[in-house]
């Protein structure tokens, strides 16, 4: 009889763990485009990801370099002040969008041109992404805006 509880409990204990396995597999699975990590325009220069791998790219937009093109084709170059990258991005871009405002996109990067799938612009005069601000404050040049 103890055999047989002993027994139980290991194959309860096995089943228990394959499914967790399982279950993390699956999720790392679903996960898998689910997760865009950020860079600045020089982090992109230095080390250029694979034209498969999206992620985000954020900084200012550089004043003059907004193009429009046909239909709602643009095109603009996104700078940290210490290196610059061209977006490309079809699409309505949002309110906010302007020269010297601070963006963030996520796409790929396709023969050193970030094509971009989705724009988001600062909220309000303020606001500027966290991930932009940080990039920022590493090249020395980030000044807040509140003091």
């Amino acid at each position: 009889m103890k055999g047989l509880k002993k027994q139980r409990r290991i194959q309860i204990i096995a089943l228990a763990a394959v499914a967790l396995t399982l279950s993390t597999a699956l999720i790392g699975y679903a996960m898998r485009d689910g997760i865009n990590f950020f860079r600045s325009p020089s982090q992109v220069i230095a080390e250029p990801p694979a034209p498969t791998e999206t992620f985000r790219i954020g900084g200012l937009v550089e004043e003059g370099s907004i193009i429009r093109g046909q239909g709602e084709t643009v095109t603009f170059r996104v700078t940290d002040t210490n290196a610059t990258v061209q977006v490309n991005f079809t699409g309505v871009l949002p309110d906010l969008f302007a020269e010297n405002a601070g963006m963030v996109g996520t796409g790929r990067l396709v023969d050193g041109v970030f094509v971009a799938s989705d724009i988001l612009a600062k909220h309000d005069e303020s606001y500027m992404p966290k991930e932009v601000v940080d990039a920022l404050k590493e090249q020395g040049v980030y000044q807040d805006p509140n003091g």
